[in-house]
Parts: structure tokens; sequence; C-alpha cells
């Protein structure tokens, strides 16, 4: 607009040039004064912001500026330009400010040390409260010279990742000093803004950067890979230290190792990460893939030889690293390219000519793949475990995931995300963000109209509640979780009281439990149930899985391995073993281990792989922190004696038949005979399975002519005894 337009002239008076103000009348000044401030901001030219103050030379409808700000806003004396009130924005602090320094004139140039701490004070004195912007230019005298800076970069507090390219220079301001090139300034003692030459912000908000429960871990990443760098060259020079190159981040899929690796390299301050996955650089050409190996540490190479020490920090994240970079000689094709992979990583990050500004960060979920060599000091040397996120962890995860719908009144008043928290043991957070995308389809499901999918939604009216949670916890369920369906399926009939010896044999399996939870020094129980097939020991089992309430409880059983080879049956067995150790408290069930191994009778003979890895396993301890209780269960416990395995366990309890008694208390609570009958029923069963008693009661409640047993669970018949009898003598002959 015209009236935004004013002249050119010069700064009134030479010792003003090096204020960076503008300059205008008295009468002009009033339009761009902030209210209830005694500062004025002007944007002028369209290009930056500076502070304006008034002087009696200037005379109306013109602005005074330096020959600086004249030649970057590329304007002469005389010349019109545009000159703006600006209001400052609530939030316009910088955090970060990037200057480049050069001399004035080159050709008074002295190789002059700037001293970071000392210049960084002055400028913090001669430009406090004024407004910098990316590009914009400068002067100051130090010691005896003229120097001018360049703003490289800027960064507002809370801001950093807006893309805001300006803002107001306060005492609080990080100040990171480079030297232009070819200028030959030396710069020394970077202390003060040594924090900020790494980071881009001055703290990290995890929260905000959407990673939950990993404070700890991400704690353990900043000590080992990033404190030598927040110092300056020299101080790390003194200790006589490397900076680490490498990092390994491991554990179990959707944990947040992918997620924490870009936040890391988004939060530094240096060029943009390169991500890769690892597949990707693979290629069917000889030389290939090696070629795309050196060309992400191209740019890295380049860098650190022109600049040296100086160089900034070039970060690469592999993705998926175990798809190529396996042990080598464990890959069988032929080509060497796997092998090839790995000399070229290790050449690159720890040979002859290292590099020094990379950092190489590996994510997997298969660290057991990769090539030792890797894994030594002065390669991906630290290995920091991505577990599963505990109850706190869990928590966190929810309230970033829910952190939207909550400032936007989608989150009904009965949810409680502290009781989530309490019910997702074992889940991971990409598990957890399932969760709340599930329930959130029930509250907008409820939301439409099937008969017309066309009819507008009431936005106001979506609310998301805690039975649609509730509802996702049974549709979204935990790969580390227990398993409750298949644990379910172990006991069909439930449990009932089957007589004093089967309630002991339960509370001892119990106890083992409570155990394991509350013992320090036993991390490891190992408890055998034997007994004779159908007595129960399955049940009695899955019961203590379900009743502990431990977070990851697992059945293995031969029926879910039908016709695998013996080592992949090992590797099913030995995965099992793993996934509990990465949570605090588990069981697993390892169902008719005589089948698990192969048994038969004839010979005997059985596999003694199997039976070397289960011995093996069940001594093995868990890692520190991590528990487990192991229930086994077999029918033919001499065998397993002949061949070790009993010897194995820590305890052994016999699973006995139902004797007369045992029998008559589990008929009665069945109420499926008549009083008179109950008695003599009991008798027949004596000695009898638990598992074969629910099947001939299931036989005879169908009655001669079938179709009665409805009826008799209702409780309104009961069971004739004859046809119980003639139901038991089928039983007995065959």
């Amino acid at each position: 607009m015209a009236n935004d337009l004013m002249i050119v002239t010069n700064t009134p008076g030479k010792n003003l040039v090096s204020t960076n103000f503008a300059y205008c009348s008295s009468a002009d000044l009033r339009r761009f004064a902030s209210s209830g401030s005694p500062l004025a901001f002007a944007f002028v030219g369209d290009a930056c912001v500076l502070s304006i103050a008034s002087h009696d030379d200037i005379p109306n409808g013109s602005i005074g500026l330096n020959a600086i700000q004249r030649k970057y806003l590329r304007v002469s004396t005389g010349d019109k330009i545009s000159v703006k009130r600006f209001v400052l924005p609530e939030v316009f602090t910088l955090a970060l400010l990037t200057l480049e320094l050069d001399y004035v004139s080159r050709a008074k140039a002295s190789n002059e040390q700037i001293d970071a701490v000392v210049v960084s004070q002055m400028l913090k004195r001669r430009f406090a409260d004024q407004v910098l912007t990316v590009g914009q230019k400068a002067t100051f005298e130090y010691l005896g010279n003229n120097f001018i800076i360049t703003v490289n970069h800027a960064e507002v507090e809370g801001q950093e990742n807006a893309g805001i390219e300006r803002g107001i220079l306060s005492a609080d301001t990080y100040i990171v000093f480079e030297a232009a090139g070819g200028s030959g300034i030396q710069i020394i003692n970077q202390r003060e803004s040594a924090s900020s030459n790494i980071f881009r912000q001055k703290e990290f908000n995890l929260k905000a950067l959407g990673i939950g429960g990993l404070s700890a871990e991400f704690a353990d990443i900043f000590r080992r890979a990033f404190a030598s760098r927040v110092f300056p060259a020299h101080v790390t020079s003194k200790l006589g230290i490397k900076h680490v190159k490498g990092m390994l981040l491991y554990g179990p899929p959707g944990t947040g190792k992918t997620l924490m690796a870009r936040q890391i390299g988004k939060m530094l301050n240096g060029k943009d990460p390169k991500i890769v996955n690892g597949p990707e650089v693979l290629s069917k050409f000889v030389g290939e893939t090696e070629k795309n190996i050196r060309d992400l540490f191209a740019d890295a190479e380049q860098d650190q030889r022109t600049r040296g020490d100086q160089s900034d920090l070039h970060v690469i994240i592999f993705d998926e690293i175990d798809a190529i970079c396996k042990s080598r000689g464990s890959t069988r094709d032929g080509t060497g390219v796997h092998d090839s992979i790995v000399n070229q990583l290790l050449t690159k990050i720890d040979g002859v000519e290292a590099l020094n500004n990379v950092l190489l960060i590996g994510m997997t979920n298969r660290k057991d793949l990769l090539d030792e060599a890797l894994l030594r000091p002065g390669r991906l040397e630290v290995q920091v475990e991505i577990s599963l996120p505990d109850e706190a962890g869990r928590l966190q995860i929810l309230e970033i995931h829910t952190n939207k719908m909550k400032e936007n009144s989608f989150l009904a008043a009965d949810i409680n995300l502290t009781e989530l928290a309490a019910r997702t043991k074992n889940y991971s957070g990409a598990e957890l963000e399932g969760v709340v995308k599930s329930a959130v389809s029930y509250a907008l499901n409820r939301q439409l109209n099937m008969d017309d999918l066309t009819k507008p939604v009431e936005e106001e009216n979506i609310k998301v509640t805690m039975e649609d949670f509730l509802n996702s916890l049974h549709e979204v369920v935990p790969a580390f979780g227990a398993s409750t369906g298949d644990l379910e399926r172990c006991r069909l009939n439930g449990m009932v009281d089957c007589g004093a010896r089967h309630e002991h044999i339960q509370q001892r399996a119990m106890l083992l439990a409570e155990q394991v939870k509350l013992s320090k020094g036993s991390p490891l129980l190992t408890c055998l149930l034997e007994g004779p097939s159908g007595s129960g020991k399955t049940a009695m089992a899955a019961t203590v899985g379900i009743c502990s309430d431990f977070p990851y409880v697992k059945i293995v059983s031969a029926e879910s391995m039908i016709g695998l080879s013996e080592s992949t049956k090992c590797a099913r067995i030995v995965k099992v073993f793993e996934d509990a150790y990465r949570s605090p408290l588990s069981v697993i069930i390892l169902d008719d281990i005589e089948r698990l191994v192969e048994y038969v009778a004839i010979g005997p003979r059985f596999s003694n792989i199997i039976s070397q890895t289960l011995m093996v396993l069940l001594k093995r301890l868990p890692p520190l922190g991590k528990k487990l209780l192991v229930l086994g269960t077999t029918s033919e416990v001499s065998f397993l004696d002949s061949i070790g395995i009993r010897e194995s366990f820590s305890v052994t309890y016999h699973v006995p038949t139902l004797k007369t008694e045992d029998a008559r208390k589990v008929l009665k609570q069945l109420n499926v005979f008549s009083e008179d009958d109950v008695d003599s029923a009991a008798e027949a069963l004596d000695d009898m399975p638990i598992k074969k008693l629910y099947m001939l009661i299931e036989m005879a409640a169908q009655g001669e002519q079938g179709g009665k047993a409805e009826a008799i669970y209702s409780g309104k018949e009961k069971i004739d005894i004859s046809h119980f009898y003639e139901c038991l003598q089928d039983i007995v002959r065959y």
C-alpha cells in the first residue's frame, strides 16, 4: 500500500551505524510503537524486522538505514521501501541463533581468534531485544577489527519445528558461531553455545515428540552417544576420547525403535538424517550394493575433508539392519554380498580413514542375527534395548494418542487412562495406538446410519467412552501377552472341587507363582505335573497361568507344531522363552512333554535335539529383573526320568485319578444324578481320571434316545443310573 512506503536515507551519525536500528522522525515513530511497550518494530522491505528509533535529523516519511542494511535490502538512498508496523507474537524469544562471522574487509583480515564467550556476551548487549531474521546481516567491532555477522539459523523457543525464521534476542539465547569459508577466522572457547551446537533446542520434551515410556532409554542414549558431542572439540581432544559413531536400538516389534531414531535425527542440529530400510541397499548387480553403502557416507567424507572438526554431524538411520548385516558366513547364497556389506560398513565406521562426523543408528528386533564385529566398541557400541513399556510408560503413550481427543472434547467423562494402563500388560506402543484407533472406530460407528451413509454426522455427539476402550482390548491383543483363549480351551469344563489331594497340588502350584513374583532369590522356578492321562494336569497348569495374573502366559503343545521339523520345533520353543524374557513376570506351560520330544514307546524313540533344548532352557536363568515360572505336564514320567528331563524341574507333583470320595464331590457339584444315585455312581467311578469322568457324564446325559442333555444340565431331569452303567461298560470295554 502507498502509505506504507518510505524514502530511504542514511543513518544519522556514524556512532549509530553499529546499533542495527532503523531511524525515523518522532511523528512516524508513533506508527510503529508497540502498545504497552517502549519498543517499536517495523517490517522493512518484506525481508526483515528492524527496531525503530526516532532522530531529529530524519524528516517525516523517511527511514534511515546503514550501508549493511541497504545492501541486504537491495536499496539505495532516495529509493522508496515498504515499512509496516510489526507486532511481536506472544512466543517469540530465540532459543538458538547460528551466526556466520566474516571480516567487513578481508583486505584487513589477520586470522583473528574469536572468543565465542566474549563475543556472545557483546552481541547480546548490543542487539538486546532486537528481532533477527535468517539472512539478515549486521556489523560489530572486536579487538580493533570490524566484523559482519550473517544470521544462518534461528529457532524460537517451543517452535523448533514450525519453520519460523526470526525471533527476538534475549540473554538466554544460545549462540553458535561459524567462520565464513576462506576468512581464516578461528573460533575458540565455544562453551556457552556448545549445548545447542548439536541440538536444536535447549531441552527435550519427549511427550511432545510423541515418545512415551522411554525416558530411561533416552537418558542412556544421550549419555553414551551425545554427551561427548555437546562439548567443544578441544575439550574432547584434551580428554583423549573419540565420539561414539554408532548405536543399535533393539527390541520387540512396535516398541518405538523407529520412532525414537527418527526423532533423534530431527532434534540434531546437523544435516537431515538419511533413513535407509535395510533391504533397499541390496542390488542384484555385482558391486552395486557396496557402492550404495559408500554413497551414504560420501557427504560426510566431503564435509570432514573440507571443515574438519567443524563438520556437521551426519546421521544415517538403518531400519531392519539385520536384513543386510547378518553374521558373515551365515548366508549361503553364493554371492557373498552380505559379507561385503558388513565389511564396507566396518571400514567406514572404524577403518583406517574412519569418519568422526557420522552417527550410525541401526534398528532391529533380531539382534542375534547381526555380525558380532558390528557390535564391539568403536562400531555399534551403544546398544539400547527398547523393551515393552511398564505401566507408567503405557499411561504416557495412551495420553499421547488421546491428547487431541481430549483437547477437542471427544473423550467421555468416564475415561480412566490409569485403569487402561493397568489393564494393558505387555502391550507395545504400536499395539496401544491400535487400541486407541479401535476405540475411536466404535465411537464413530455409533454416529453412522447404515441405511443412509450420506446422512450428515453431528460432530459434537462423537464421544469415545470407557466401554469403547474395553471392547477394543478384546480386538487388539498383545503379541507378547497371555494366551487366554488357548488356556481356557485347556479347561473347557471349568475347575471343580476334586478333593483334598487335587486341591493341595493346586495350592502348591499357586504358591510357586507367588514365590516367583515376590522372592528375590527365585527368578526361575520349574514344576512338573505328572499323572495318568486325563487326570487334569493341563487344566491345573492353565488355571495357575490364568490366576497368576502374570502379563505373559504361553502354552507350548505338540498340536501347534504338527508337521514341523525338529529344528523348526526347537526354534519355536526357544522363541517362546525369548519372548518370556522380555516380560517382567512370565509363565510357560510345556504341555505333554513326551509329545513335544516325539516319544514313541516302541524303541523307545525320541528327538534328542528337542529334549536337549528343553533341558537347557529349563536351567537357563532369565535376564536380571525378569522372572519365569515353567509348568510341565506329562503322562510318561518314567520316560522323562530316563532321559534326564525330570531332574531339570525344581519340583514334581503327582496328579492322581479320582477316588470314590473325590468322584462324589464332583458329581454333587455337577448335580446331574438324583440323591439316591450319587453314591452308586461315585463308587463306579473309583480310580477314574477327571477328563474321562466328564466324557462319561456327557455320554450318559444324552439318554438312550438322545436329546436329554439340555434338560439334565438345566436341572429339570436327572441321568438314568442304568444308562450310566451301560456307558461306563462301553468305556471300560473299549
